[in-house]
């Protein structure tokens, strides 16, 4: 089982929660598999280059952009993180 953080932004789409448990052996599948228990929330996360530009994805404390993207392996227990990206100045 894979552990998904949800940021307060996206939580109407997980009906309140700020975790949903999925199943993946890859970052794709698990966002795959979040997208069946939470409609529209792959669309946030995604383009159709990969993972959106103030969306970041984190795999324990390391950014899906510096492994391997959505292609990044997971095993069971692991914690995904979506952290959207703060812009400003």
């Amino acid at each position: 089982m894979i552990t998904v953080r949800i940021p307060t932004p996206l939580r109407t789409l997980t009906g309140g929660n700020d975790q949903v448990d999925v199943e993946g052996a890859t970052v794709r599948e698990a966002i795959e598999a979040l997208e069946r228990k939470a409609p529209g929330i792959r669309d946030r996360l995604l383009d159709d280059k990969g993972v959106r530009r103030f969306v970041n994805l984190y795999v324990g404390d390391e950014d899906v952009r510096f492994l391997d993207g959505l292609d990044t392996k997971l095993a069971s227990g692991t914690e995904i993180s979506i952290v959207p990206a703060i812009a400003g100045g």
